[in-house]
């Protein structure tokens, strides 16, 4: 359910702000959100928009158009998650080496959309994930991890536009 209270009084920035920033504070946001410069300009660049549906469908749009370069600037950007400090140590343990053992085979970060997962689950998908996807080649990972920044940044924009998050799949309707 969204709330009542609008995004400006919450102290997101809204819609509103981001369709009348500066290029730059656009941009800035918006590389919060992901991290290829080209990917920001190009959203960016196409404001106005009329309501959160259609930046996040730019969004995704400009997401599908990344090059191999900007997918690996976007990727070099990413941090591995980390559990919450108060997980046990052999969580912690655990989640280091397969974190490990995926930027040693891939070259950057394992990246992974929870939004909408609990939050007691998130260790659970993280350890699935990265085993998972170790088996992949590297061109059918690269294409995962496009997906799942594509997801991550829908989910980011949501999140810094005051916007309630859910999910951050592509076809999730707002709640």
């Amino acid at each position: 359910m969204s709330s009542p209270i609008p995004a400006q009084v919450r102290g997101a920035p809204g819609l509103a702000w981001f369709n009348t920033a500066s290029v730059a504070a656009a941009e800035a946001a918006l590389l919060e959100c992901c991290g290829s410069r080209r990917w920001a300009h190009r959203v960016a660049e196409h404001r106005p928009y009329p309501d959160l549906e259609a930046l996040l469908a730019a969004a995704d749009e400009a997401g599908y158009d990344l090059s191999q370069a900007d997918l690996a600037e976007a990727l070099a950007d990413e941090a591995s998650a980390d559990l919450h400090h108060g997980a046990p140590p052999a969580a912690h343990l655990a989640l280091r080496a397969a974190h490990a053992a995926y930027e040693a085979t891939f070259g950057y970060a394992f990246v992974i959309c929870l939004d909408g997962i609990p939050a007691a689950e998130h260790p659970a998908q993280v350890l699935a994930g990265i085993r998972a996807r170790l088996g992949h080649e590297k061109d059918e990972e690269r294409s995962v991890a496009a997906d799942e920044l594509r997801r991550l940044a829908r989910g980011r924009l949501r999140a810094t536009l005051g916007a309630d998050l859910t999910f951050c799949g592509p076809d999730t309707p707002a709640r």
